[in-house]
């Protein structure tokens, strides 16, 4: 597993890391960053061949030349939790009541100080054109090679049915995890309660979007007790997730705005740990 290059401070939970950025940990001070610019991009989309769709929103904030990211549900958001954002210190809103709106401004900051680039750890992966369904398992791709190779039985939290497609290439058993439960593309039933399902499986891979709600903290513990990998896919929280290899997360595929279904040009995400 790689870590970041420059020395950071070790931290295990969400609090510690927001605790840092307050005292300078990270470089510049929070009250002295400022958001220029809130917006939301929703989307839904039903691939061509699969059987169901699904929507998706999220909050970003724009901090100089970074942006910071954290999906929500669609139509939870606030409407003025944009007039919040903008003109507001990091600072400010990394006291925010919605946790979404701190989370963002958190990956903002993070993006801003720690960009993804080799120096601090990340590895590009290459995201061909094409259609989004093209897309979408080329990044899937990309995601399931930094799990650990061979058998194994995976919890999956935050289904993406490319993703699953993927396991089921490789020979992976896997336990699909979702607040909204539901069932996949193949008719498996989803489970709601992902924290019921981590002793059953050997390997965790999540989405970012727990993060945004509230669900990613439980998981790091149990991955930093027991030793299992704990993969994490992540457009929200890009620049936050990778602060935590090393004490839980075993890597991170972080694709920050713009995120890869929003056109179909080439582009780009960013791996950390990981197999090479």
């Amino acid at each position: 597993m790689t870590a970041p290059t420059l020395h950071e401070p070790t931290v295990r939970t969400v609090d510690q890391l927001v605790a840092h950025v307050r005292t300078g940990g990270y470089g510049p001070g929070p009250a002295e960053q400022r958001i220029a610019l809130a917006f939301t991009t929703a989307q839904a989309v039903r691939h061509e061949g699969r059987a169901s769709g699904y929507r998706n929103e999220v909050l970003s904030l724009r901090l100089g030349a970074a942006v910071g990211s954290c999906a929500v549900e669609p139509g939870a958001l606030p409407a003025r939790a944009l007039d919040d954002c903008v003109g507001a210190t990091v600072a400010e809103l990394l006291d925010h009541q919605l946790l979404p709106v701190r989370i963002a401004a958190l990956d903002a900051y993070l993006m801003s100080v720690r960009p993804h680039t080799a120096d601090h750890g990340a590895r590009p992966y290459a995201l061909p054109a094409g259609s989004s369904l093209h897309r979408s398992r080329a990044r899937a791709r990309a995601v399931i090679d930094l799990l650990p190779s061979g058998p194994q039985r995976v919890l999956v939290v935050g289904v993406v049915n490319s993703l699953l497609e993927q396991l089921r290439e490789r020979g992976a058993g896997y336990v699909p995890c979702d607040l909204k439960g539901g069932t996949t593309e193949w008719g498996e039933a989803v489970r709601t309660d992902a924290l019921a399902e981590l002793d059953a499986c050997d390997a965790i891979l999540a989405s970012g979007m727990t993060l945004g709600n509230g669900s990613f903290q439980p998981l790091l513990d149990h991955a930093g007790a027991t030793g299992k990998p704990l993969v994490v896919f992540a457009q929200t929280g890009s620049a936050v997730l990778p602060r935590f290899l090393g004490a839980g997360v075993s890597a991170v595929s972080a694709e920050p705005y713009p995120f890869f279904w929003l056109d179909g040009g080439p582009g780009v995400i960013h791996r950390y740990g990981g197999a090479r």
